[in-house]
């Protein structure tokens, strides 16, 4: 490795020194086929190459020195231009292609030396590129950046667009320095002479170099300069500003101590306002509990009642029904009774007339027996006589059987003429008791429209007590610290225009918006309520009293 390094070193003195003296002699810009200048590109590039890690991928095992390049870039912000033009040139498809036009480009920029002695500067990022012994970590890579600072005298006008960079054969041509010693030699005026050029050219290049630094430290120093006066106005105006903020914190702070202190008192006051606001609304909540505990009872017998009033209704009617049925069954019984008292009557008289007439026929039968017994003397020779007084006698043994029969009936039917007058009596019973129920059931109907009334006046007291209750439950008391508006007219309170509580809806208004007083349930006497609640109250109590 030490052999190699001494010898691409002196390769690279030779390539330098045969490359400067040909242009000095021929005092043009070259070109990219000048064959001294590609023997140095072959030779820098060898330089490079010696020691580079091989970077392993699926083809193969890849030596590229665009990979060390690239990091000038980053040490180096004003070769960005080259890289990018060494990416973006079209037909460059490897990195050694990359690496061969950025070399170009750097030599035409005249800054091969400055950039090489940077990256050389940074061994560190180099061990990641070369192996141990190489050419850019020794000593030689530091003596090769001297070398180049030579070539800054050189003119290089470079075409690489249409080069193939990609495949150009990296081998020496050792001929162009192989030359006859006598032809070598030159005179020592010669030699001096070409070492003063030399020494001017370096001379020159290091002026240019010293000229360009002094003008970029001047212009630093301007901008430093302009940034110190800017900084010292700066800061004059922030102590200003300071000794302002502070004459304005003293300030703000006494305010604070003294709003600190009216807040204090007013928070304190409210507190007591809280506390007795407080047990006044426990005290009300309790009243109103038991006022809703009375009520709900009252409701629960009062309903009780009227679910028996309603059974008992319905247990007279269904009796007025089955009266109402009862009153024509017996209606039509009785005239079904008079229907036949009176053809029992009219058989009793024809009875009676069939009593009178046999009667009259007994008589007429007695007196013609008595004639029979006067006259039996005389006839008693005469036996159709005898037969005729048997079958008289027969005859009125029936007549007298019928009439015992007739005289049964009648008093049958005397018996059911009885019957029928109880049944008479009992109707008209019925009838009265049918007025009287009927009565009865008309006072109690007026009776439940009565409990119907006094249920939907107790309803609507009851539905009054679960408002209250829940105006109570929902709108909770709200604090002082919570309210900075009013909520009615959204007007801000300050010390003039103080905060008052709607006894109602619990929420914070001005004087303004709550001036009116109502006496409510839960209070003993009239008390303040804002404008939404005292319009809802006497809505409700008109509704409630018509």
């Amino acid at each position: 490795m030490a052999i190699e390094r001494s010898n691409l070193l002196s390769m690279m003195k030779l390539s330098i020194k045969v490359l400067i003296q040909s242009s000095l002699s021929l005092g043009r810009t070259l070109d990219s086929e000048y064959p001294p200048l590609q023997q140095f590109f072959l030779v820098l590039e060898h330089c490079l190459k010696h020691g580079l890690k091989a970077k392993k991928s699926f083809i193969g095992q890849n030596k590229s020195i665009w990979g060390p390049l690239e990091l000038v870039e980053k040490l180096c912000p004003e070769s960005a231009n080259i890289a990018t033009s060494a990416r973006d040139l079209p037909g460059i498809r490897t990195g050694l292609g990359r690496a061969r036009a950025w070399l170009h480009l750097a030599l035409m920029q005249k800054k091969v030396a400055d950039y090489l002695k940077t990256l050389l500067d940074r061994k560190d990022l180099l061990s990641e590129f070369y192996d141990a012994g190489a050419l850019m970590l020794e000593e030689e890579g530091a003596v090769m950046g001297g070398l180049l600072v030579g070539l800054n005298v050189i003119d290089a006008n470079l075409c690489i667009k249409g080069e193939d960079l990609d495949s150009q054969v990296a081998v020496i041509d050792f001929s162009l320095y192989l030359k006859d010693a006598t032809s070598s030699e030159t005179p020592k005026d010669d030699g001096k002479m070409t070492a003063i050029l030399d020494q001017k050219h370096y001379i020159e290049e290091l002026n240019r170099h010293l000229s360009g630094t002094v003008t970029d430290l001047q212009a630093k120093m301007d901008s430093l300069e302009k940034t110190n006066s800017k900084l010292l106005e700066e800061l004059t105006a922030a102590t200003d500003r300071i000794n302002s903020l502070q004459g304005e914190q003293e300030q703000l702070r006494q305010e604070n101590d003294s709003i600190l202190m009216t807040s204090q008192k007013k928070e304190e006051a409210a507190l007591q306002d809280s506390q007795v606001e407080l047990e006044t609304y426990k005290q009300t909540r309790q009243g109103l509990d038991e006022m809703y505990n009375v009520v709900w009872k009252q409701y629960k017998e009062e309903k009780r009642i009227r679910q028996e009033l309603e059974r008992e209704l319905e247990l007279q009617v269904g009796l007025k029904k089955e009266m109402e049925v009862a009153m024509k069954l017996l209606e039509k019984d009785i005239h079904e009774k008079q229907d036949t008292l009176a053809a029992l009557r009219l058989q009793l008289d024809q009875v009676k007339s069939l009593n009178l007439q046999m009667f009259h026929k007994a008589e007429k039968s007695e007196q013609q027996s008595r004639q029979t017994d006067q006259s039996d003397k005389d006839m008693r020779v005469e036996t159709g006589l005898e037969n005729e007084l048997r079958a008289e006698r027969e005859q009125r043994q029936s007549l007298q059987k019928a009439l015992q029969r007739e005289q049964d009936n009648s008093a049958e039917l005397c018996t059911q003429l009885q019957q029928l007058q109880g049944l008479h009596t009992e109707l008209q019973d019925l009838k009265t008791e049918k007025k009287h129920l009927q009565q009865r059931c008309e006072q109690q109907e007026q009776t439940l429209q009565e409990m119907g009334l006094h249920l939907s006046q107790s309803k609507l007291k009851m539905e009054d007590f679960k408002e209250v209750n829940k105006a109570l439950k929902g709108h909770a008391w709200m604090k002082d610290d919570e309210a900075t508006q009013c909520k009615q007219c959204q007007k801000e309170f300050s010390i003039s225009r103080r905060k008052h509580h709607c006894r109602n809806c619990g929420d914070i208004y001005c004087n303004t918006c709550s001036s009116n007083e109502l006496a409510l349930p839960s209070y003993p006497r009239p008390v303040r309520v804002c404008d939404v609640c005292h319009s809802l109250l006497l809505q409700r109590s008109s509704s409630t009293a018509s």
